[in-house]
């Protein structure tokens, strides 16, 4: 079955998510923590065509194979630094909503990032939660080549 094409068939409202997506690019985010917001989230929320393209895009931009391959795992490694684990346990969490974000998770990341960085970061993680919800619901599906 061919689905649609949300560029297409809702353009005004694809523009809009285009044009948070350029917000977050802007803001001081680094490269790889988006990286890491953008492949965990996708992980969880099982968006293969999402996974492949930021995998694929944190490769390029230095990401090293052992870190890409032990994110799912983030806890049980010594990769990821404390900022790192973070972001990564507010992403899980925040892509996960229906359990809550938990006091613990939300001190531990205000201790390691500042107001601004830690607000940037919340909404990086809705944002790729938005795409991969465009990209499950259209099953978008990643390219072979």
């Amino acid at each position: 079955m061919n689905r649609l094409k949300m560029n297409t068939a809702e353009p005004a409202g694809y523009r809009a998510l285009i044009a948070l997506e350029k917000y977050i690019e802007s803001t001081g985010l680094t490269t790889r923590h988006k990286d890491l917001i953008k492949i965990r989230a996708s992980q969880i929320n099982g968006c293969a065509f999402c996974v492949d393209m930021h995998t694929t895009d944190a490769r390029k931009a230095g990401e090293t194979e052992r870190r890409i391959y032990n994110i799912s795992v983030w806890r049980d490694t010594p990769f990821f630094d404390e900022q790192e684990r973070a972001i990564l346990a507010l992403t899980e969490e925040v892509t996960l909503i229906t359990g809550r974000v938990s006091d613990e998770t939300y001190k531990k990341a205000a201790e390691v990032l500042d107001e601004l960085y830690l607000a940037q970061v919340i909404m990086a993680i809705i944002t790729i939660n938005a795409w991969n919800r465009i990209g499950i619901a259209t099953e978008l599906q990643p390219p072979l080549n």
